[in-house]
Formats: structure tokens, sequence, C-alpha cells
């Protein structure tokens, strides 16, 4: 998943068990906390673990619902086990059966407590004489409220003729349209039939036909095991145009010729992966343009990634998100961080090789910017929260959350890669990730497992140049370790010495070559702009740049916080236009805080949420109303 709104709960992971400290008269209390378990689920899965999915599905948008039948093929792991528990949320469940050797025998079930983050768990009581291999075969139908799935009205779309729905199954909204297993730990392949109305298309995380015909009938099938998080579906007006030979666009028509320009080099991504890291092991790969309500940059679904029509600059400035989501096809979808503790492994790695597909089919100035501005986001991370919240890999057993997709993830991550590059070379380095994806393929990892990998194929090399310490540092310690890379550009070092000159009246803003600058150092300009400068200096910014007109989302975005912060009152007309033209959080949570935390626009930021809310996913909205709380605190 691309970018980050920044966790808020990580504990930090010091020791594998910690005795507390008590006094004479009191016994030690011993933290039990296992670094390779993931909390966030409520499935016995050292007891059974899922094979395989078979999904049915009705697509009823009156109802707004999913409905039908799950069928789990399943492995008993303990043979005294003989109760399955499966991760649901808001599901409503008409019954269950066990299928095994071609017979079908009802099964009791019921529901446990709900959890407000990881939703309710499922128990099933197996009949006595089920053996180490069954199906379950599941009834049920979804919710409105389902957090995974979002149900567009036409008017909320682009054609404003067809309703669409889409899904976000990351991190654990997958147990909100399918019964499961919902952790990364455990890799299902899966086959699905899907009916919808017969003028609209069905789209999934699978194998994607670009030739199916409109029947209102869809089967997929995804051979590959992937973890439930990358479960996917979508449907609606969809269209389908190529971009190459193996990859190619879906969306609503009215944005395909869009589409098609500015993913143009989506092909050439591809096939630069495949030769510095090995084969693509999915079939296709292709892209689905959603409506503007969808929460992400971009969403990894494997053959089949989610993109938001926000990236649609008309200049191929912000295509680092496809060659992002495109990297995750190894680091992510082919190697999976085993607990959402290790999603560094996914997001950090990802990060790097994002950077170094863009150096290859764009330059090295770009690839440059673009780490200068994340490294400036990184810095506030770590300036904003604690530091047992700085760890690449910290103690992950708060679930009174389950936004864990911080940016220290991401950045930091690539940091970590970039300095081990950097220590060993280019070319050995890329000879130990390429070995990394073969080895770990269609598996887990966590953070202990990859130090070992690490440690076995780099770190124990005679005269290493880094240590097992070293690298525990990057991933168990806050902060940034000495030695860590900093990132430089030349371009943005000049836009924010323009913005400083500027702003003391030594430059005219007519002298400001801006139309010769890329959209990352106008953002970088706008962020170097000193804290003390006047409504009128920034009037004549707006005024000369067209900034609360730009069609760009991420200078829009930068543009708009500084607006918020600094109470530029003109511009709060176009602010709200932009909060109602995004529904990606990264783009509006951030000027939804900045309005809540200036002081004085608590009630305003609240009106404009109430009159947007409803074209935003539940993700989103969610994000938002937790940006309130904290600016109230």
């Amino acid at each position: 998943m691309y970018r980050k709104l920044v966790s808020a709960f990580f504990v930090l992971i010091t020791t594998a068990f910690v005795v507390t400290a008590c006094s004479k008269d009191e016994e030690a209390v011993v933290d039990n906390y296992d670094p390779a378990r993931d909390y966030f689920t409520f499935a016995n899965t050292d007891q059974f673990v899922t094979e395989h999915l078979a999904l049915d599905l009705d697509v009823d948008f009156e109802a707004q619902e999913l409905r039908g039948f799950a069928m789990l093929t399943m492995r008993r792991l303990d043979a005294a086990a003989s109760q399955v528990t499966l991760d649901t949320r808001d599901l409503t469940v008409a019954s269950i059966a066990v299928l095994q050797s071609g017979t079908s025998v009802p099964a009791e079930f019921h529901f446990g407590e709900n959890d407000e983050t990881l939703g309710t768990p499922l128990l099933i009581d197996l009949p006595t004489d089920t053996g180490e291999s069954f199906d379950l075969m599941i009834e049920y139908h979804t919710s409105p409220s389902s957090t995974a799935l979002q149900w567009l009205p036409p008017e909320l779309t682009a054609g404003a003729k067809h309703p669409l729905m889409f899904s976000q199954s990351q991190a654990v909204h997958a147990r909100s349209w399918v019964p499961l297993q919902d952790t990364p730990a455990i890799r299902i392949t899966y086959e699905a039939t899907v009916r919808t109305p017969r003028s609209l298309l069905a789209v999934m995380s699978a194998n994607n036909n670009p030739l199916t015909p409109r029947t209102g009938e869809y089967h997929f099938d995804m051979p590959q095991p992937i973890p439930s998080y990358l479960l996917a579906i979508a449907v609606g007006n969809l269209y389908f145009a190529p971009l190459g030979e193996d990859t190619g666009v879906y969306t609503e028509p009215e944005l395909l010729d869009a589409s098609v320009y500015e993913f143009a080099d989506t092909q050439a991504m591809l096939e630069q992966a495949e030769a510095m890291y090995g084969p693509y092991d999915w079939g296709r790969y292709d892209l689905l343009v959603l409506p503007p309500s969808f929460p992400y940059g971009g969403m990894e679904n494997p053959r089949l990634s989610f993109i938001t029509p926000s990236l649609l600059a008309g200049d191929r400035s912000l295509v680092s998100v496809i060659a992002h989501e495109l990297a995750h096809s190894w680091s992510g979808n082919l190697v999976t961080n085993a607990t959402w503790r290790d999603g560094w492994l996914n997001e950090g790695m990802t990060s790097y090789i994002e950077s170094r597909l863009m150096e290859v089919i764009y330059d090295v100035d770009r690839v440059d910017e673009e780490r200068v501005l994340n490294y400036r986001e990184l810095l506030q991370d770590l300036e904003e929260v604690p530091e047992h919240m700085q760890a690449l890999a910290p103690r992950l057993d708060d679930t009174s959350s389950e936004d864990f997709q911080g940016g220290i993830h991401y950045s930091k991550g690539q940091l970590f890669l970039e300095y081990l590059e950097k220590a060993f070379g280019r070319e050995a380095f890329d000879v130990f990730l390429t070995s990394y994806f073969q080895e770990f393929a269609f598996g887990t990892i966590t953070t202990e497992r990859f130090l070992d990998y690490l440690e076995l194929n780099l770190l124990s090399q005679e005269g290493s140049p880094v240590t097992r310490e070293q690298a525990e540092q990057w991933t168990y310690q806050p902060g940034l370790p000495d030695g860590a890379p900093i990132p430089r550009s030349t371009n943005l070092d000049s836009a924010a010495a323009m913005a400083i000159a500027w702003a003391a009246d030594d430059v005219e803003l007519a002298e400001i070559p801006v139309g010769d600058w890329s959209p990352q150092a106008t953002i970088h300009f706008i962020n170097s702009l000193p804290a003390e400068l006047s409504n009128e200096k920034l009037a004549e910014l707006d005024a000369g740049w067209g900034l609360s007109k730009t069609s760009n989302a991420e200078i829009g975005r930068t543009w708009f916080i500084q607006v918020a912060t600094r109470r530029y009152t003109d511009a709060y007309t176009e602010l709200e236009a932009h909060l109602n033209r995004f529904g990606r959080g990264r783009l509006i949570a951030p000027v939804y805080g900045a309005l809540a935390s200036n002081g004085e626009d608590r009630e305003l930021a609240l009106e404009m949420f109430e009159r947007a809310r409803g074209a935003y996913h539940p993700i989103t909205a969610g994000w938002i109303e937790a940006g309130f709380e904290r600016a109230a605190d």
C-alpha cells in the first residue's frame, strides 16, 4: 500500500520477553509477548490452517450486500482440536456445514465477544468424526456497514450512470466480507463465482481476462497462494485498455484515455523489475483506476493493483505509486510479512525497489527529489511520535487500533536497505535481494528470520562492513542510527533557497522559474516557507501560481495544509473543494487535522467533514475522526 498515515500505538520490542520490575514482596510477572504471533486475528492457526477458498457470491447493490457461500478447505494441525475459530466483522451467518468424503454434516456455531478493532470471532464446533482435511461451507451475507466494501451510487462515479462497488481488505478488513483466517501468516489459493447486474463487469485479484464478455456471471481463479489482505473485488461499468503485452488498465470509460496516457510506462516498469529481481510470477499485471473515494494511493492486489484517480495529473509526475504497487509483486505479495509487526519487510523493501525502478525508467534527479520529500516526512514522524513507536519491528500486541501502516515502515525501512546497499555495493545487494525472493517465494517471514538470512548471506562475510548488532539497531531501536543515508537534491535545495529569498522580499515571484520545476520542487518550496509568512504573501503566491486551483493532488495537499495551518481563510472555499474532490486519506486527513488543530476552525472542520463524509470510504472516515480526537486532546 502506498505511503502512510502514522501509526498511533506502536510499542517497542527490545527483548523477546520482559520480566516486570517488582518489589521483593511481589512475584515477578513474566511477559509472554511472542513477536512471531499475529495479535490481530482470532483464528486458531496453530490448530487449523486454510489451504483454499471458494466463493459463490451475488452482488446486491440495492441492499449493499454480498450474499452467498464461502467454502474453506482446511487442514487440522492439532489432532485434539475440535473447534475452528474464524475472523468476521458484521457478517450474518445462516448456516455452516462440514463437507468430507462426499457427505455434508451441519455444524454448530456461535459468535464470541465483539472487539471494536478485530471484529467478532466465529466459533465452529466440528462433528466428532471430522478428519484431518475437510471443507467448511458457510452461508452468509455482508452488512452495508462492512469496513472493506464501499457501495457508490451512480452520482459518485465518473459516468454518473451506473453504481460501483470495491473492496479494501488490508489490513484486517477482509473479515468484513469473507469469514476466514484473516492473518498474513496464512496463504491460500482461491476461486470465485460472482453474479452482478448484467450491465456491469466484475474483477478480482485473480485471473482477469481482458476479453471477458458482460454476462452478469464471472469466474475467477487465483492458483498462487496469497494472504487474506490481498483478496479484492470490484464491480462497475469497467472497461479495459492495454498498456503493453502483459499489462493494461481497467476503469470507467470516462477515465480510460487519461489512464492509458498517465500509466503508459507500466510495461517498461514490469520488464525492468524482472531484469533486476527475477521473474514476475503472477501472469498479467493490470491496474484498476477507481473513483476518488478509494482511500489509498494504490493497493497491491496481485494481478490487479487498485489505483486512485488522484494520480491522473496529466504529466506522469505521480506514477511512482505505480512503481511502488508493481514492486509489491515481489516484496509483499511474493514474500509476505508474517505479522503486521513485520510490515516494514513489505513497505520498506517495496519503497526501495520503487526508487530503483524510477531511476531507470525516469532519472536519478527525480528519484532524489522524491526521496528528500519522503525523508522530510520521516523526520516529522520521528519528532511527533514517542520513541516506542519508532522501531521498524515494534512490539505489536496492542489491538486498540489497526492503523499500523506507519510511515516509519516505508521510509525508515527504505533507508535501512539503502544503508545496506551502500555498505555492500549495489551489485552484491541486488544478488542478495534476488536470492531472498527466490528463497521465501510464496511464503511469510518475520523480522528475525530476515535478520538470520541477512547474516548468513551478507553479514557473515569476512570483513563485513555491517554487524548483526548494527542491523538490529535499525530494526529494534528508535530514531535513525549513526550512518543512516541522508537524501540530497540540488533541485530541492534551490527551491528551498528561493522560498526563503522570496519570503524575505529578496526576489520577486515572477523571477522564480517555477515553470521549469518538477511538482516535487513546488511542494518543497511550499514546505520551506517560514512560519511567520503573512497572509498577504500567501495571497500573492496563490494568485501567481494558482495553487488553490492546481490539478496536481500532491501540490494541493501540501498547499491546503499550509492554508489551514496559517488560517489563510481566503482559500477556504477551494480548500473545501479539495476535501470534496478526493477521498484518498493522505490527501485530505492532514488537511482536516490542520484545520482542527489551529485553535479556531475545529467546528468548521467538523462541518466540512459532515458535508463530505458520505463520499468517503469507511477507512478514510475513520482516519479523519481519529485526527479530530487527537486534535481535541
